[in-house]
Parts: structure tokens; C-alpha cells; sequence
């Protein structure tokens, strides 16, 4: 039997190809060596998302995570995360339109206690306020509060017609607007220096600080639709677990058997019976 040999193999004199043992890798391979598809879920655990006292609802969400498994530790994970709330779920009211970023910085039990993080105003409700024949003033300021959180504010202002007033179009000088704007920032300035975090998100709940503005410009020129349009948090201080428990309204850290966080009752230090032996 005449064989013609080639590079890929040896061929008879059919044209059949008589293979060499171990040049074709692709039929070595045994079929049905398919892994077993494993739903993800079955390895995730769900954790609940606590909001500072600060707000009304404290149970905010839940979050999902994958278990402890080795050196992968299930709280590492979730530390970190950032969870954008709407003034409304937080509050219980109508306010929706201010979004509030709470950022997880303890796991203890199957809880995330949060922190803030950031403010928000939501795209349509900004669009909403930007018309035609008005000015639009804004202005921003880089500000420390007293227990060493390094803010960023940005305010929001539009200027509005007088009474009786028959021009169609309510323009501010550039003088005014320099001048509505240095009001702005020092207003930003005086009500984030002297507060600390929590007081200022207190704050920040009704807006107070964006009523201040424009009763303290009227006399430049009359301002509506005045708001703190964003904050952002560009430093934090070193994590203090007991001031996050403050931040709370609970005892440093302290969770009872099933996971649960002992809430402080007076505040009250109590101090340990004296035993007779050691």
C-alpha cells in the first residue's frame, strides 16, 4: 500500500488520512466534562442597612453578599459601599426630590451602620428651576466641620420679579451677583464651621441654610429657588467606632447573641458589683 506522507499526518492510498497517536489534541478531549452550574444566590446572605439617627426611618434597605468563605470575610465586602437613599424614604414625607448617599463604615451582627457620605437634588427637579429671563447664581465653598469632616457645599439661586413689576425679565448686575455670591459663601461658611457633622445634615433635612441665603440677599436683590444643591465629602477623620454609635444614638458597638444592637438606654456609666473573690 503505497502511503503518501505530508507535515499533518499520513494518507493511504483511499485519500484517508491514517492519524499519528497524539497529534490531533482535539480528539483526546472527553465529552461531557461540563461544570456544574451553581446558582450564586445560594452563597449570598442578606444584611440590613441602618441610617444615623439623624432621620426618621432608620431601616433603610437591604443589602446582598456573598459568605465568609476562607480568607474572603463577608463584612470587608460590605464596608465601603454606598447606598443613595431618597429624602422621602429617609423622612417618611413628600420631599423627594433631595437624594442622601450613606456610606457603610461598621458591620456588627446582620447590620451595616452608615454614615453620610453626600447630598444630592435630582436631575428633573434642577431642570425644573432653570428658566429663561432670570439669573442663575451659583457658588461653592471647601469647609471643615468641627469634628474634622472636610466638606464641599454647593448652593443653588435664581433671582425673581418684584411686586408690581411690569419688565419682563429680572437680570442682576454683575456687581450683585458677586455680591449675592460672596453672601452665599460666607452664609456656607458660618453655618459649617461651628457645627459638627451630625448637627449640619440636621440642617441640611429642611434646608434651612438655602431660607437663610435668601432672606440674607433680599437687599442686593430679591432671590427664589434658593438651594444647597450638592455636598460632597472630600476627607474624613480617623474611624472611631464609638462615634458611629453615637452617630446612632446606641452603645459603642455592643450586640447581644442573636446579632441585635443593644440601644442605650440613659446613657448612664454602671458600675460592676465588688466581689468577695477573685
Amino acid at each position: 500500500q503505497a502511503v503518501v506522507s505530508t507535515q499533518s499526518g499520513h494518507y493511504g492510498r483511499g485519500g484517508h488520512s491514517i492519524m499519528a497517536v497524539g497529534k490531533n489534541k482535539r480528539l483526546s478531549k472527553r465529552k461531557g466534562n461540563k461544570k456544574k452550574v451553581v446558582d450564586p444566590f445560594t452563597k449570598k446572605e442578606w444584611y440590613d442597612i441602618k441610617a444615623p439617627s439623624m432621620f426618621t426611618v432608620r431601616e433603610v434597605g437591604k443589602t446582598l453578599v456573598t459568605r465568609t468563605t476562607g480568607t474572603k470575610i463577608a463584612s470587608d465586602a460590605l464596608k465601603g459601599r454606598v447606598y443613595e437613599c431618597s429624602l422621602a424614604d429617609l423622612n417618611d414625607d413628600e420631599n423627594a426630590f433631595r437624594k442622601f448617599k450613606l456610606i457603610c463604615e461598621d458591620v456588627q451582627g446582620k447590620y451595616c451602620y452608615t454614615n453620610f457620605h453626600g447630598m444630592d437634588i435630582t436631575r428633573d427637579k434642577l431642570c425644573s428651576l432653570v428658566r429663561k429671563w432670570q439669573t442663575l447664581i451659583e457658588a461653592y465653598v471647601d469647609v471643615k466641620t468641627t469634628d474634622g469632616y472636610l466638606l464641599r457645599v454647593f448652593c443653588i439661586g435664581f433671582t425673581k420679579k418684584v411686586n408690581k413689576q411690569v419688565k419682563k425679565t429680572s437680570y442682576a448686575q454683575s456687581s450683585q451677583i458677586r455680591a449675592i455670591r460672596k453672601k452665599m459663601v460666607d452664609i456656607m461658611t458660618k453655618e459649617v464651621n461651628t457645627e459638627d457633622l451630625k448637627s449640619f445634615v440636621v440642617k441640611l433635612i429642611p434646608d434651612s441654610i438655602g431660607k437663610d441665603i435668601e432672606k440674607e440677599c433680599a437687599d442686593i436683590y430679591p432671590l427664589k429657588d434658593v438651594h444647597i444643591r450638592k455636598v460632597k465629602v472630600l476627607k474624613k477623620p480617623k474611624f472611631d467606632v464609638s462615634k458611629l454609635m453615637d452617630l446612632h444614638g446606641e452603645i459603642g458597638g455592643a450586640v447581644d447573641e442573636s446579632g441585635e444592637a443593644i440601644t442605650g438606654g440613659a446613657g448612664e456609666f454602671i458600675e460592676p458589683e465588688i466581689q468577695d473573690a477573685v
